[in-house]
């Protein structure tokens, strides 16, 4: 898929978001990428034979005090690459998309890693 397309659909899986989470958001930017640099991986706390299909940097809302203002924006990237590798269909990759925005977004509201596999599970179903 061309990155105009799947940035299309990454842009309506944040559009889809309730508003009360859409509204929300400040001071963050939404970027795609092809893949995560290895820089990124380690970042992650990834070891060999994993990748990345999100990521999440920033400062959590939960974290944000009353001195938080004039910084640059919290950043979540999504990797093109990664989620397109493990679908199949069109209506799989909106579906797995959506997912990976919404975890990513998740973070940016401050769940970290240990809340989001309890709530997700231990394999997403994005």
């Amino acid at each position: 898929m061309d990155r105009e397309s799947f940035e299309r659909i990454v842009a309506q899986a944040l559009a889809d978001l309730p508003a009360e989470f859409r509204d929300r958001l400040d001071n963050v930017d939404v970027v795609v990428e092809g893949q995560p640099s290895r820089s990124q991986i380690r970042q992650a706390g990834l070891g060999g034979g994993f990748t990345l299909m999100g990521l999440y940097e920033g400062i959590p809302l939960t974290e944000r005090g009353q001195g938080y203002n004039m910084v640059p924006p919290d950043k979540i990237t999504i990797f093109q690459g990664p989620i397109e590798e493990g679908c199949r269909s069109r209506n799989e990759l909106k579906k797995r998309v959506s997912g990976v925005v919404k975890h990513e977004i998740a973070h940016y509201f401050g769940l970290g890693e240990a809340a989001l596999q309890d709530i997700e599970g231990e394999e997403p179903d994005y």
